[in-house]
């Protein structure tokens, strides 16, 4: 059986919070489109307090701002680049053209190529999310972007030095300090001042998520990547203080920011619950993780680990910690995730900064459908095709004939017959399917 200890907003008030968003992008995005730099400007000093007279940073502004990180920032930045670049690296080496003969004289193949320009939208908000960079930026480069543009909003009014150093590390080729719905809008639309990309990458607030959604099919976006989930699926093999640390160590991300726990054992409920009220006191950002959880967080227990594969391959989150006695039971069974964490010693936030994999994941059920963030993302896969000899020019050719005229496609079947009847000195008459 499977009982909700605790649960978070009902979805229709969930629904209604999203309806707002999307009204208030839909008309940002539009104000951008008709009036460019001059609403750019306009929505950054609104949102911001922040308007120069060009967003984009000069080459001794970005080296200004590299000079104010401290040489341990830099090295940590730099380790952090070092393990996502290897990462990255091996899953491009991982992904080959390729070319075969299918037939005599028939060859047929595919080629990865780069998206020839690519918007980087790193977020700041409350914490300066400098890891953003690294996946988004740096997984660009490496998967051989020719443009690369990068945008984070202002800190304190002036850009971030550890994101600056971070994006120009990664590989950014512009940088801006532009922020929120004026910044994925303007590299999307583009406006007087910014060309506009062709793809758009990066984590976001609601806000930016939403932009991203309207704005697929004008580009293309990497996967609808909101507000932050976490699972902590586990059982009596860990203690409460872990579950409750990983639970709020995502839940303080934001005020709308799902953590669950999944689990099969009553003690473990009752000790997560008692130590999330005891960290709570002390968490430096509970201010904003208690009202992520009380409106956000859930606790559902389980009779069985097939009960809690099910729930957790259901709610498809964004992170799941994996702490069981089974953790690669989970890992060959789970379904539809973000990224799995497995094991007591690893966790989200290792993911998020570190480790080496992309912290750029799928959101409001989208692992049920894709992946996340990584160097095939920028990657096109087109495919080509080519007929070496008059007698597979021929054989081809005679069925693709008979193939378009019985769904009724006759200059179709034309493209086909006219070959065959060159290359094959046969008479098919126009039309007609060849014989």
């Amino acid at each position: 059986m499977i009982t909700n200890i605790k649960q978070g907003k009902p979805q229709t008030e969930r629904a209604e919070d999203d309806a707002k968003v999307r009204s208030t992008v839909e008309g940002i995005l539009a104000d951008i489109e008709t009036r460019g730099d001059t609403a750019v400007q306009e929505l950054s000093q609104k949102f911001d307090n922040y308007a120069p007279d060009n967003f984009r940073l000069t080459p001794s502004e970005i080296d200004a701002a590299i000079n104010k990180v401290s040489t341990r920032d830099m090295e940590d930045i730099e380790f952090a680049q070092t393990q996502i670049r290897r990462f990255a690296e091996a899953q491009r080496a991982s992904m080959t053209d390729i070319e075969i003969e299918t037939l005599p004289g028939v060859i047929l193949g595919h080629k990865n190529i780069p998206v020839q320009s690519v918007g980087c939208y790193v977020p700041g908000g409350k914490f300066p999310m400098v890891a953003s960079a690294h996946m988004s930026v740096l997984t660009a480069s490496v998967a051989g972007v020719p443009r690369i543009i990068s945008s984070a909003p202002p800190q304190n009014g002036e850009p971030h030095p550890a994101i600056v150093a971070a994006m120009h590390k990664g590989g950014a080729h512009e940088i801006y300090c532009l922020g929120g719905i004026q910044a994925v809008g303007a590299m999307a639309i583009g406006t007087q001042s910014i060309e506009p990309v062709h793809m758009l990458v990066g984590p976001g607030n609601a806000f930016v998520a939403e932009a991203k959604r309207q704005l697929f099919g004008r580009v293309g976006i990497d996967l609808f990547a909101g507000p932050t989930e976490t699972m902590v699926i586990a059982d009596d093999t860990v203690d409460g203080e872990l579950c409750a640390t990983d639970l709020l160590g995502q839940a303080e991300h934001g005020y709308n920011s799902p953590s669950i726990l999944v689990t099969n054992s009553q003690k473990l409920v009752d000790q997560t619950m008692a130590e999330i009220v005891r960290i709570l006191t002390i968490l430096p950002t509970a201010e904003t993780a208690s009202v992520s959880w009380q409106d956000y967080g859930e606790i559902i227990l389980c009779d069985t680990y097939d009960e809690m594969l099910a729930v957790a391959n259901d709610i498809a989150s964004e992170h799941v910690q994996v702490m069981t006695d089974r953790d690669d039971w989970f890992l060959d069974n789970m379904q539809s995730y973000g990224a799995l964490f497995l094991g007591p010693r690893t966790n989200v936030s290792n993911g998020d900064k570190v480790i080496g994999t992309n912290h750029t994941l799928p959101t409001k059920k989208a692992g049920r459908y894709t992946g996340g963030l990584w160097v095939g993302k920028f990657l096109k896969t087109h495919s080509y095709q080519k007929i070496l000899t008059d007698e597979a020019a021929t054989q081809v050719g005679e069925y693709c004939s008979r193939l378009c005229m019985l769904e009724g496609f006759a200059g179709h079947a034309e493209q086909a017959n006219i070959r065959v009847r060159r290359y094959g000195g046969k008479n098919v008459p126009y039309g007609t399917a060849a014989e």
